[in-house]
């Protein structure tokens, strides 16, 4: 079990998914940031792209 969850840490895909995950928690965690919330959210689930493979 915990070989797979390791598998799946190395995938673009998982970090993307916890990186926008993380914004939609944040939302609810600041609404009067939630325009900066979600930008950096962004900008990590992009950045995540840019620096990993696949």
């Amino acid at each position: 079990m915990l070989n797979y969850f390791v598998s799946r840490l190395s995938e673009p895909s998982t970090w993307r998914g916890l990186s926008l995950l993380a914004t939609a928690l944040g939302v609810q965690i600041a609404p009067d940031l939630q325009g900066a919330i979600v930008a950096a959210g962004i900008a990590v689930a992009g950045l995540v792209g840019v620096v990993t493979k696949g």
